[in-house]
């Protein structure tokens, strides 16, 4: 390292800049990009991942302070991994430091060490001369510790406990006295069989084993596929059989699912399939599980990586294969706070940037990726059948108009309930809707439950006795009369609570389980409902969104779908895709054994083009009607968009900034702002919100536009309270 060497830092502050640091020494190897350092920031001690290094800064060199310290002999963040997130600041134009901090176990960023140790005890030169003599005559429990430490030349913590009880206080004794020391030792990778694979699995049918011979012939290259399966096709199989084949040529890889719920048993399949040590990432881990887990990662340890979002940047080295599972889902787009990005967008890049085939997975694959496919971007391989003898449900309407109605079942549904459970099978009934109703009303006044805090009404949660505001958690008792004239309230529409009701009445005998975030809370209780299930000790499931994802119940041969009309006249353009998203993986449900399945949608709207086509061709035809409208429209994918949001307790405020904002960006023939308006629902946990939309038919206009306007923005003096943020290609549009 020369005396020139200077440190570029990225720090997680919104600043968008990287800050410059000289090395704690100048005689010694130069740190690597991608290695910690913990470093002084005005009062504080910081963090930071080395970007790069230079050999000048713009500051004078006697202003540039020294590391407190290198954290990490080598990188935490390879090459490829620090390119990624280069892409993704520049992408979602968001400040590098946070975007790589966001690539960090929280205990990493605080600066714990990225190599697991174990604590090893040993005998010292004076313990081996007490034991020959009589030093030790009188503590027996020293000297039988003391002996078992000569003889093992080192023995661990987890070692001592399985042989000695309380072997802590005569340890203390023997350190104290210098006949025992202990030692930290850098846990290294194991070494594993050659045979990777533990069992085989099933038999692959034709097409599973011409979409795996297709991914393994694309190795080692960059090839996106879209592995289109109707729902219980076994693609879960294909992802089994590409990663044995990724392993075997000595590489890993990284698996994303979409929610923490299909973890367990994705994570179950595949260290059932294979002897190689499988590494998980989600939220729901303490932090002290993902630092183990980061570690095995860092450490090389770990073969294959499954996790949630946010393991698109975990440092997975030697990387041969990319699977998303469920790539359709809103869970892997972050829009809520923070770092906003698309995990799913990330992982093509990715594999990319790797050279590794990449397979995204979905029984109702996004719009955009169906235009890729479209377009010849990626290939698709298709599983149009159902693993086994299993055959696709038959599916009907039932016209709400034309039947009655007992607490949002109807009768056609009460009967063929009757009649599935009559022949020994399960049945799921779908209500987006968790709670136990929507609505408390007062017939006398028209008072409706209102939050304070949200252009929002509270949700009854009869159970808990309690009102609650589904956006921003706002809680208050029940009241059995109308706060506003004392006359009796009246509960309006159902959720989950009460259809569970109305079907213990109905059905008094049947066991009923229910699934939402209501049931589950704490970890534990997502496998005790599923696996109520799927025992069959329970016989009827009500269920919102949770019970969508991935979950194979070979009993259920009736799937209810309560409120298909949700959504249905959404002014969110991507609402007609979700609805028709979540009607068919709802209604994939049923159906997945050896019996017959059926699906019966409720609705009011029989005659609607987005359930007619789903009825009459399946999500294929809805996907091409919906792709000619979009591309009608102009909105994605046939145009790229961005929002600009903000946030204030006052609406005012916060669409003065984004008309100041507006002002300031230079206009574009090819780039489009529209706004600024408030948000749909203004008024959200107390703060009112709006937006500008960015919108442009090609995506370089619009990069070259946010990059020139966002340092602006950043200079706009606004009110303490206002917050804003940019989303790029965002998901919702208020």
């Amino acid at each position: 390292m020369t005396s020139s060497t200077v440190l570029r830092v990225a720090l997680d502050t919104p600043l968008r800049r990287l800050f410059d640091y000289l090395p704690a020494r100048s005689d010694g190897p130069a740190p690597r990009p991608g290695a910690r350092v913990r470093v002084p920031f005005g009062r504080q001690r910081l963090v930071g991942v080395i970007h790069s290094l230079a050999t000048q800064s713009e500051l004078p060199r006697e202003k540039l302070k020294p590391v407190f310290e290198v954290l990490d002999a080598e990188p935490v963040i390879d090459a490829r991994v620090l390119e990624l997130l280069e892409f993704a600041a520049q992408y979602y134009h968001h400040p590098l430091g946070e975007v790589i901090a966001a690539a960090l176990p929280k205990l990493a960023r605080e600066g714990a060490p990225s190599r697991a140790t174990t604590e090893r005890w040993f005998a010292s030169a004076a313990g081996a001369a007490a034991l020959v003599g009589q030093t030790l005559n009188r503590a027996p429990r020293q000297r039988e510790l003391l002996a078992a430490l000569a003889a093992a030349d080192g023995i661990t913590a987890d070692a001592l406990s399985q042989t000695l009880e309380d072997w802590r206080t005569p340890m203390r004794a023997l350190v104290a006295r210098g006949l025992a020391s202990s030692a930290e030792f850098v846990d290294e990778p194991g070494v594993f069989d050659q045979d990777v694979v533990r069992n085989g699995g099933p038999p692959l049918s034709p097409e599973q084993a011409m979409a795996v011979n297709a991914v393994d012939a694309a190795a080692p290259r960059f090839a996106p596929f879209l592995l289109y399966g109707i729902t219980g096709s076994g693609k879960t199989e294909v992802y089994l059989h590409a990663t044995e084949h990724a392993l075997r040529r000595g590489r890993r890889a990284l698996v994303l699912v979409p929610e923490i719920g299909l973890t367990p048993q994705l994570v179950a399949r595949f260290r059932d399939r294979f002897t190689v040590p499988v590494a998980v990432l989600h939220s729901a881990l303490t932090d002290s599980e993902r630092l183990a887990a980061w570690r095995d990662c860092v450490s090389g340890h770990a073969r294959i990586v499954l996790g949630t979002r946010s393991a698109v940047f975990a440092p997975v080295a030697d990387l041969g294969l990319v699977i998303v599972d469920e790539e359709h889902d809103a869970s892997f787009k972050q829009h809520e706070s923070g770092f906003r990005y698309s995990a799913r967008d990330l992982a093509i890049f990715r594999a990319q940037r790797a050279g590794v085939p990449i397979v995204l997975g979905s029984a109702t694959p996004a719009l955009e990726t169906l235009q890729n496919v479209a377009t010849g971007r990626y290939a698709q391989l298709s599983l149009p059948r159902r693993a086994g003898q299993a055959l696709p449900p038959r599916a009907a309407v039932i016209d709400l108009r034309e039947h009655a109605v007992r607490q949002g079942i109807s009768t056609p549904a009460v009967e063929a309930i009757q009649r599935h459970l009559a022949a020994d099978g399960q049945v799921l009934i779908y209500i987006n809707r968790r709670g136990y109703s929507p609505t408390l009303a007062c017939s006398a006044c028209g008072w409706i439950a209102p939050c304070r805090d949200c252009d929002a009404r509270m949700t009854v949660h009869l159970a808990a006795h309690r009102l609650r505001c589904h956006h921003c958690g706002a809680d208050a008792p029940l009241p059995e009369n109308c706060p506003q004239c004392g006359y009796e309230v009246r509960h309006v529409g159902q959720g989950t609570e009460r259809v569970e009701e109305t079907l213990s009445t109905l059905f008094p005998d049947m066991p009923i389980a229910r699934l939402d975030r209501d049931v589950v809370r704490k970890r534990g209780d997502l496998e005790e409902v599923v696996g109520r299930i799927a025992s069959g000790a329970a016989r009827i499931l009500v269920g919102t969104q949770m019970v969508t994802k991935g979950h194979d119940f070979p009993s259920v041969t009736l799937v209810v779908v309560l409120n298909a009309d949700q959504g249905l006249f959404s002014t969110d353009f991507r609402a007609p895709e979700r609805v028709a998203q979540t009607i068919i993986q709802v209604a994939g449900r049923a159906g997945r054994g050896t019996k017959a399945g059926e699906v019966l949608i409720q609705t009011e709207y029989p005659d609607h083009p987005l359930l007619k086509a789903l009825l009459a061709e399946g999500y294929d035809g809805f996907a091409r009607s919906a792709l000619a409208e979009r591309e009608a429209a102009g909105w994605p994918p046939f145009a790229h968009v961005a929002a600009l949001r903000a946030s204030a307790t006052e609406l005012p405020v916060a669409v003065d900034f984004l008309r100041e904002a507006r002002r300031l960006a230079r206009r574009s023939p090819d780039v489009k702002l529209l706004g600024p308006a408030p948000a749909a629902m203004a008024k959200r946990a107390a703060r009112f919100h709006a937006q500008v939309l960015v919108e442009a038919r090609e995506r370089a206009p619009l990069h070259r536009l946010l990059g020139e306007w966002l340092p602006k923005v950043d200079q706009i003096k606004a009110p303490r309270d206002l917050r804003w943020s940019l989303d790029v290609d965002p998901l919702d549009l208020f």
